[in-house]
């Protein structure tokens, strides 16, 4: 007997590992929290093996849920490719003005964008790389039709790809004196991860000073590598040669974050829904621990 994936239930899946949360998966996807379940639960009896663990809180993946969500993603890909590539009769064409936080070019945004270009060869792509504070104006003055940002958790604004938690992060050779104020290298004002770090700081007692104010992520991070101070940054976007520095030096908790997208309204809906489904369909960070 033929066997084969139901794209329905691979979605569902994927939304749960991206937003952690059945109940927020059905919101996205417009599903009740039941109808999560069941897809779930026979994606399960369909794969033979547990993909989530459970429990009242969270929501995570066994190694084989983390297998199947990489396959997922390519299965999903192809599929709206291929869909988009045989309906050349009604192909969408036009330009779709699209911008992106400067932190996504560091990871995902490349292999979205290849992705979308393979699907959509006909429509006009037009990037913007630059802070999520100036993305969400450019969004409201009418110059942008769709901006994938970094915002506060549990915002509500837009439509949730995942969800984040916010670090501190340094060198490992970073060493911070507790009688001395804390180094920060951050992005200019007004910047999220710029108001989060220093109300953190404030709410324990402890003193700050900017070494360093940029308006790209490279030059937060070449003055971090320079030595001249910590950062904060996504959890899943801390480079390979610094480290997390929460919990080290009595430095405070910080809160999560979400990346979001959020439509103009008076956009051309097509260009921007496909757009949105292909950052959807490639969302490439697992649950959070």
């Amino acid at each position: 007997m033929e066997r084969h994936y139901d794209l329905t239930q691979l979605r569902t899946f994927l939304a749960v590992v991206a937003t952690g949360s059945f109940t927020r998966a059905g919101e996205q996807l417009g599903l009740s929290q039941p109808t999560v379940s069941q897809h779930i639960r026979r994606l399960e009896e369909f794969v033979g093996r547990p993909l989530l663990l459970r429990d009242t809180r969270n929501v995570s993946l066994t190694d084989n849920g983390q297998a199947l969500a990489g396959f997922a993603r390519q299965l999903l890909a192809a599929n709206d490719e291929a869909l988009a590539y045989f309906s050349a009769g009604t192909a969408m064409r036009g330009r779709l003005r699209f911008g992106a936080a400067d932190e996504l070019a560091l990871t995902e945004l490349p292999s979205i964008l290849r992705a979308f270009r393979v699907g959509h060869p006909r429509i006009n792509l037009e990037l913007t790389v630059t802070q999520s504070g100036t993305l969400q104006r450019r969004l409201a003055a009418n110059h942008l039709d769709l901006i994938f940002v970094n915002q506060e958790a549990d915002s509500g604004r837009g439509r949730l790809v995942r969800r984040d938690r916010l670090v501190w992060v340094g060198l490992e050779r970073a060493q911070l004196k507790p009688d001395e104020p804390i180094p920060l290298v951050t992005y200019q004002a007004p910047s999220h991860s710029r108001t989060v770090a220093i109300n953190a700081l404030e709410a324990v007692g402890r003193q700050w000073r900017i070494t360093c104010n940029t308006r790209e992520v490279n030059g937060m991070l070449a003055a971090v590598r320079a030595g001249l101070g910590v950062c904060v940054l996504a959890q899943t976007r801390v480079p390979g040669d610094m480290r997390p520095l929460t919990g080290r030096f009595d430095l405070p908790i910080l809160p999560d974050i979400e990346m979001a997208l959020l439509a103009n309204p008076l956009a051309t809906k097509e260009p921007v829904e496909a757009l949105s489904r292909a950052i959807l369909d490639l969302r490439m960070v697992p649950l959070k621990p």
